[in-house]
């Protein structure tokens, strides 16, 4: 193993622990839900004439990904793509809101568990993960509770950002969704140049309450339990995980937010599954 390869596991170990602390921190934070309902992202850049882009791809199987987020952050969301279309760039939103079984089949993915293996048999040098591990690792990677997925209190989006000139892409050294030691925010493995984009954009989206999640260069969540820990606000959150009724447009808070939502054996027979895709691949 060379010098640049220790290093790189190195790291990602490191920010995959850094990671699992603010899990732990994300179980026990206070929530107080306000029960603030939802609005439509498109609906909203619609009718401000806002020009914003938003991904086409599943979330999972046939599951179509819902552009939703509470109100109060929708109208900054709204105002956040208007500064950027004044910029010169274009908000894309990658991903909204996920019920609790859009997240359960999220984990599931065969190409996101795919790839949480794959990292995990890299920092191993090869070895084949334990499954206490991989539930390590993807607790931080896919948020497998509903107390620690941000997405699920329907307080974070994911985003990438184009030029509106030619339509290419404002590069920050990786597309989403980048699953490596490069896609930390500040990772010193992204050329100084697109560390610099991803800090202006974070810029852009911080001015207005929201705050970047430091191990992926493009989630951001405002008023969550996230957001407090993050700012060192110890004062309960006023988002937490909600089921949402999209027809009645009521939200009612997760009746047991810790439960997981893969348990252990479930995660034992994904690691046997891909293990046997990756070998016949």
């Amino acid at each position: 193993m060379n010098h640049d390869e220790a290093a790189r596991r190195a790291y990602w170990a490191e920010q995959m622990e850094k990671g699992y602390e603010i899990v732990q921190k994300l179980i026990t934070f206070p929530v107080n839900e306000c029960g603030e309902r939802f609005a439509s992202i498109p609906d909203a850049a619609a009718d401000a004439k806002v020009e914003m882009l938003f991904s086409t791809s599943k979330i999972a199987g046939d599951l179509d990904r819902v552009y939703f987020l509470r109100e109060s952050l929708v109208r900054d969301v709204v105002t956040i793509g208007r500064e950027m279309n004044e910029r010169g760039w274009i908000l894309k939103i990658e991903d909204g809101f996920r019920s609790l079984d859009m997240q359960r089949q999220l984990v599931r993915k065969p190409s996101v568990f795919d790839a949480v293996l794959k990292k995990c048999i890299w920092e191993l040098g090869g070895e084949i993960p334990s499954t206490e591990m991989m539930f390590r690792r993807a607790i931080v990677l896919t948020a497998n509770m509903p107390k620690i997925g941000a997405h699920m209190s329907g307080s974070a989006i994911d985003i990438s950002v184009f030029r509106r000139d030619d339509g290419t892409e404002v590069w920050r050294g990786y597309p989403y969704l980048e699953m490596s030691e490069c896609t930390p925010m500040r990772s010193p493995f992204v050329a100084p140049e697109h560390v610099a984009t991803r800090l202006e954009i974070a810029a852009m989206m911080e001015k207005h309450g929201f705050i970047h999640f430091p191990f992926e260069f493009w989630h951001f969540d405002k008023d969550d339990a996230g957001m407090h820990i993050l700012t060192g606000n110890p004062a309960p959150c006023r988002f937490g995980p909600v089921n949402w009724d999209p027809r009645t447009n009521e939200v009612t808070p997760v009746p047991d937010p810790l439960a997981l939502l893969n348990p252990l054996p479930v995660i034992e027979k994904e690691i046997a599954a891909a293990l046997e895709r990756a070998r016949n691949a």
